[in-house]
């Protein structure tokens, strides 16, 4: 069934979407069960949960991607039954994804009423007309695109207050918002919270996704967090606090999922100097000690995985220098940053880390098979008793070390990355976004294995957009904002707000 738009009217604090033990499964993996939404008119309402939590299965169940297994899905006061997402937009809501999909060639006026052109006379288009209510459109929401230039190079941020302008022509009367600000600026995250108090003061309900806490207290008055697929809590945002929602999204301590020892820090061993990449980063300086995790927090684009990417070699950089243990690692030379002793974990495992079809032992000595070859040849058998130890140290679950990695779930394909890099008994070890995607308990054997490793005296750089990750696992954060380097915090100052406040505002001294 699907509703009118104008059957889902509702005055400001009427329930207008509401979701009441739904659940979905995919084969044997339940992705969500006895989930609950309550979604009021003229509220912001936040959705948090780590990642796994079931937060993209209810907004694709509410946008019509995904049917469910069993629950209600109530709509205005109806039961609904979407079929498709033009189910969804015809029942007046509407998703705001991080990355919008405009069409390039077309313009600003074009993308907003694909589909559905205002005509007049003879079925003649009417771009007088569609160009107008666009303008007034950009004026409602208070800011100045023009509506006849080519979608194609605007920003993120234009993009999705494109996407918003056309929800608001469609007359939508609940927007999703997921992780919008993920690749905005704080101006252009500022415009966007703008925007989107204006659309709550019209009435409307917003979902709101995110994993930054500092967003969510700014902008939301309502917060639902879910954990490993199921429904928590709801509260109204003025009676929780942070460490609360972060208790309620790891189900544990924070003592329990990041279970930091405290090991002795040895001698330097990278000492990173003036390093700058035009466009990328400037004038970045810092040292990692033998023994030591250093956090490396910052919001997405603020330079973190390039900096990586330039000590291990994998782009360039104009001026600076980097050495290990006082050797000079080469610009642009992967190959000397391994034999030096520097391994890199990175970001994206599935397209960087592992060759997906190649089983589980061939992934994991893919960084060592110069040292396994004999006479030009790898044998198996050479292959398996390698393997064998490191995928057997990070109890990796797998039937048979000839498994295809595809096959694994995002936590067994990040253990057999690490197991990768870990064979190659680095000096160094950068991790890029070690937890993501992968399961609370997954997260949790991976963080021990740093600790381990900083105790056996492993230097380890730690990247991580997950703010609990960095301040419970961490010896020392070093903070960017946009290309620089803003703040260099001691575990025992360290907190959220410290940590976020220099990642959101101009450095206030020199690190």
């Amino acid at each position: 069934m699907v509703m009118s738009t104008a059957s889902m009217r509702a005055e400001a604090g009427d329930v207008v979407l509401e979701l009441r033990g739904v659940s979905k499964s995919f084969g044997p993996v339940q992705a969500l069960r006895d989930g609950e939404l309550v979604l009021r008119a003229g509220s912001i309402h936040a959705l948090m949960g780590e990642n796994g939590a079931g937060k993209s299965t209810i907004v694709k169940i509410i946008a019509g991607l995904y049917q469910r297994d069993s629950g209600e899905f109530v709509l205005g006061g109806e039961t609904v039954h979407f079929r498709s997402t033009a189910d969804s937009k015809q029942s007046g809501i509407a998703v705001i994804y991080q990355e919008p999909t405009l069409f390039p060639d077309l313009s600003v006026t074009e993308n907003i009423f694909m589909g559905r052109h205002l005509l007049k006379s003879f079925g003649r288009i009417d771009r007088a007309a569609m160009r107008g209510h666009v303008r007034r459109l950009f004026q409602r929401l208070g800011v100045d695109i023009d509506p006849d230039r080519p979608a194609e190079g605007l920003s993120i941020a234009d993009q999705q207050i494109i996407e918003i302008a056309k929800a608001i022509s469609l007359e939508a009367r609940i927007l999703i918002m997921d992780e919008p600000t993920a690749a905005l600026s704080e101006v252009e995250a500022s415009r966007l919270f703008a925007v989107a108090r204006s659309l709550r003061d019209e009435g409307r309900a917003i979902l709101f996704i995110s994993h930054r806490f500092d967003e969510v207290y700014d902008l939301c008055d309502t917060i639902t967090v879910m954990r490993d697929g199921a429904y928590i809590s709801t509260d109204r945002i003025e009676a929780t606090t942070v460490a609360g929602i972060v208790r309620k999204m790891v189900g544990r301590d924070v003592d329990s999922l990041y279970p930091k020892q405290t090991v002795p820090i040895g001698d330097v061993v990278l000492k990173v100097e003036k390093l700058t990449s035009t466009g990328q980063f400037h004038d970045i300086s810092f040292e990692v000690r033998a023994g030591e995790i250093v956090g490396l927090a910052g919001l997405v684009g603020a330079g973190r995985s390039e900096v990586a990417r330039a000590i291990f070699g994998i782009d360039s950089y104009e001026s600076g220098t980097v050495t290990l243990e006082g050797r000079v690692v080469p610009r642009l030379n992967t190959v000397a940053a391994m034999q030096l002793g520097i391994a890199l974990v990175p970001e994206d495992r599935r397209q960087q880390g592992i060759v997906l079809p190649f089983g589980l032992a061939r992934n994991s000595t893919l960084a060592i098979k110069s040292s396994l070859a004999r006479f030009g040849f790898i044998t198996n058998r050479s292959e398996n008793r390698s393997a064998a130890d490191w995928l057997a140290r990070l109890s990796v679950k797998a039937n048979a070390l000839d498994t295809s990695t595809a096959t694994l779930s995002g936590g067994n394909q990040q253990k057999v990355v690490l197991a990768k890099w870990l064979a190659t008994n680095p000096t160094l070890l950068i991790v890029d976004e070690p937890t993501r995607g992968i399961d609370v308990g997954t997260k949790a054997d991976v963080h021990a294995l740093l600790s381990k490793l900083a105790g056996e005296g492993l230097a380890i750089i730690m990247i991580s957009s997950e703010l609990p990750e960095v301040l419970g696992m961490a010896d020392r954060i070093l903070v960017m904002r946009e290309g620089h380097m803003t703040a260099d915090i001691p575990r025992s100052e360290a907190t959220a707000e410290t940590v976020m406040f220099s990642a959101t505002h101009e450095r206030r001294s020199a690190v």
